[in-house]
């Protein structure tokens, strides 16, 4: 994976040539991302999707994260980024029927990483259960959920602690509710978690 090709990008978005994936991150070039996030509206309440990434990850294992996402190698468009979707979560989303939020420029970084991504972010209205995904073991350890107007408060501070449901390591059955701060979501900065909550609002 490290040695995947992607194509890299200046501050301007000028293409620069491709780099693989371990090179991306040690230099911290701009590069293109896909990024999905799943609602789904039940009765009045909307509720957001993320995934808990697996304890076997390189970078943020078990953490809640994005519902699904990744990086465009470089012989991808955004269209191929919906295989995300399917590798990850086990189900087939059609691109057309994913709604574009935009593009989200953001750096993150830790010592010897840096990850500087220009997302596409798009937005799925889902309407099935839980019982619909096929969760990719190396990847996604459970899939939960959070109303999104908690999701919108806890990106602004107004909550420090929200209430996600969801279950884990392939028990469907077993459905967990608890509470999760700041500390149990992958660090994006602030600002990434307020603009993703305000693009996500307006089509709600």
């Amino acid at each position: 994976m490290e040695t995947e090709l992607i194509n890299i990008y200046d501050e301007k978005r000028n293409h620069l040539g491709v780099a693989t994936r371990e090179e991306v991150h040690k230099e911290g070039y701009w590069h293109e991302t896909f990024h999905c996030w799943l609602i789904k509206k039940e009765l009045d309440t909307n509720y957001i999707y993320f995934q808990l990434r697996s304890s076997d990850k390189k970078d943020y294992p078990n953490l809640l994260d994005i519902t699904a996402a990744g990086h465009l190698l470089a012989n991808e468009t955004v269209v191929d980024g919906i295989r995300e979707v399917k590798e990850e979560l086990g189900i087939d989303v059609p691109f057309d029927k994913l709604v574009p939020l935009g593009i989200l420029k953001y750096c993150q970084t830790k010592p010897g990483f840096i990850d500087k991504e220009l997302a596409n972010v798009f937005l799925f209205h889902y309407e099935n259960g839980f019982s619909e995904f096929e969760l990719q073991e190396e990847e996604v350890t459970g899939i939960f959920r959070a109303v999104f107007d908690d999701f919108y408060q806890f990106c602004f501070n107004d909550l420090q602690e929200m209430i996600i449901e969801g279950y884990v390591n392939h028990d469907k059955q077993n459905v967990i509710k608890k509470a999760v701060g700041k500390r149990d979501f992958v660090p994006h900065e602030k600002e990434f978690y307020e603009d993703v909550a305000r693009m996500i609002n307006k089509f709600l």
